[in-house]
């Protein structure tokens, strides 16, 4: 089995641990609101590690919609290039974990629909685009088929 490297910014470490640690019962809010995330296990593209990356939850027709946002940065997060890379991933709603295929959203019509409601669920997604000149990607999670 993979190591696991927990994330670098101490909130987001937190976050995960408690979210984790609790079995989804706790954590699933993004710390100090009462927004709801998801939470995705991937692996690593450089390390072969296991990595666990909280995110706005964003449900589309049991799907989810995953933001490569990082807060309107220059660069994607680096979770971008692991699910590109390594599409499967495990995907943590509150108590349930599915197991997820993710792919990149490049369909403009389908991608302005899951950007809406990226947005309606997390209004700050349009102020991170206006803040960067990369288009920020978009993916969609999906059932993994048996």
């Amino acid at each position: 089995m993979a190591d696991y490297i927990p994330p670098a910014l101490d909130w987001v470490r937190k976050q995960v641990e408690l979210y984790e640690g609790s079995g989804g019962k706790e954590g699933y809010l993004l710390e100090g609101t009462d927004m709801p995330c998801i939470l995705f296990t991937h692996v690593g593209v450089k390390t072969g590690a296991i990595r666990k990356t909280p995110l706005m939850r964003v449900e589309v027709d049991g799907s989810y919609v995953l933001i490569g946002s990082m807060g309107g940065q220059p660069k994607n997060p680096s979770w971008v290039a692991n699910i590109r890379a390594r599409p499967d991933i495990s995907l943590r709603d509150r108590e349930e974990v599915f197991d997820m295929r993710v792919r990149e959203v490049d369909d403009p019509e389908e991608r302005s629909r899951l950007w809406a409601a990226a947005v309606e669920a997390y209004p700050d997604y349009d102020a991170y685009q206006e803040k960067t000149e990369r288009i920020i990607p978009v993916f969609l999670a999906e059932p993994r088929p048996a």
